[in-house]
């Protein structure tokens, strides 16, 4: 019996994507359990490359039972668009093959068009969503006026509940912001449809997951954004709108905590963000210039360009200890090769006291100094690097830092996109 989890461990765009679709490899579930289309999960095989947004990474593999879990929110237009690009490209999807929670929250209109207006409305004071409706879906999720999927295949409780729940948005966005009101009819006809196409891939996924794991079967969990925007753990309000720590597995996947065998987190070998919050590490020099270049640091979903700063070992302990991880996967470490010195941060001097874990005030955070460890850099290229003892001995001096000050050991290094620039350091 093997239940494994896949999460990022730092402000997400870990490679989060690659990493599951290398252990999913020898997987035969893979399970998505939050978030929604604002993830982008960028995969390589074969010499193309796919991009990802709400449909598990383990879809590229033919035989593999895919799972969108009940803590996905879902835009089902945005799902099908993406069936349709994956059909394109020749991957094969089914009911077969692709399960869909019937307890998934769908994403609305009117979701996407308050997304779109509070986000406007905060000016300077924006939190920089992707503007796809996520936030607002969860607090109708929260509110308890959310539509879910199997209402939607109830066509009068859909009709009932849209009729109420448009009423109250077209207020909001008419009398509070001033815009023009979503009409009924066109929203009505469009998600019909959409129920009948959900309709064959919908199943109670807490006993689809279940039955897969008692009748041995190897289910892996892929998580979306990243540690630091999980909405408790996260730099708050800077953060997503789910859990996106491991704790958020047995919530999104209706299963228990004591199934699961174990929990990888997925780092880069140094740091980004996207969007607004305290970045300790955060370089505005010619090297943070370097790493967002050479690293292709722009966002899947938004293509915005992502701050880049050193790598934080604080960050990476802290993600340790929220999900109980098991080992890290370490990726990008090949955009390092060329640095002459690579440093890694130790600690956050806070108030004259260095401390090793994240504060929950971004206050707190936006004061704390670096403690920084230098490291000799590695000039050779490592991307062609299949095995551990192929890399050079300063990037092997750079990963047992990691390991020995997370005490929380290195299971996978990756050197570069494709599926086949993966080191496997121990058997998961």
């Amino acid at each position: 019996m093997s239940a494994f989890i896949v999460l990022g461990a730092q402000w997400g765009d870990e490679g989060k994507g690659k990493i599951t679709d290398y252990l999913a490899k020898n997987s035969d579930v893979v399970v998505r359990f939050q978030g929604g289309s604002n993830a982008g999960h960028t995969v390589e095989t074969g010499g193309k490359q796919y991009k990802l947004h709400l449909i598990p990474s383990g879809i590229l593999y033919g035989d593999k039972i895919n799972i969108i879990g009940n803590g996905v929110v879902l835009d089902p237009k945005a799902l099908f668009e993406e069936i349709d690009y994956l059909k394109k490209a020749y991957v094969n999807i089914s009911p077969q093959n692709l399960i869909i929670s019937d307890r998934a929250q769908l994403v609305m209109p009117y979701h996407k068009v308050l997304d779109g207006i509070k986000e406007r409305s905060r000016g300077k004071k924006d939190i920089g969503t992707t503007g796809k409706g996520i936030g607002p879906c969860y607090t109708d999720k929260m509110e308890r006026s959310g539509i879910r999927i199997c209402d939607l295949i109830h066509q009068d409780v859909f009709e009932e509940k849209l009729r109420e729940n448009l009423k109250v948005k077209n207020d909001i966005i008419t009398k509070v912001y001033g815009e023009k009101p979503l009409e009924f009819d066109s929203i009505y006809n469009e998600y019909i449809n959409y129920g009948k196409a959900l309709e064959p891939y919908v199943k109670d996924i807490s006993v689809e997951v279940y039955r897969n794991i008692k009748d041995g079967r190897k289910v892996l969990f892929e998580g979306a954004q990243g540690t630091l925007l999980d909405v408790d753990y996260g730099t708050y309000p800077y953060v997503t709108s789910s859990s996106t720590i491991a704790g958020g597995v047995c919530i999104g996947s209706g299963i228990g905590p004591t199934v699961i065998t174990g929990a990888v987190g997925v780092a880069k070998a140094y740091t980004t963000r996207v969007g607004k919050g305290p970045f300790p590490t955060e370089l505005f020099d010619e090297t943070g210039n370097w790493l967002r270049e050479n690293g292709h640091e722009y966002g899947v979903t938004t293509g915005r360009a992502r701050r880049c700063g050193w790598l934080d070992l604080v960050i990476l302990k802290t993600s340790a200890r929220l999900s109980g991880l098991t080992s890290f996967a370490i990726t990008k470490i090949d955009t390092l090769a060329g640095l002459e010195k690579v440093k890694v941060c130790i600690g956050y001097k806070l108030n004259g006291k260095v401390i090793d874990y994240v504060p929950a005030s971004l206050e707190d955070l936006a004061r704390c100094e670096p403690v920084y460890e230098e490291f000799q850099g590695w000039n050779r290229s490592i991307e062609n690097a299949r095995t551990y003892d192929e890399l050079p001995g300063a990037a092997k001096k750079y990963l047992s830092k990691i390991e020995d000050f997370t005490d929380t050991k290195i299971s996978i290094v990756s050197v570069g996109p494709g599926r086949d620039q993966t080191i496997d350091v121990s058997h998961i």
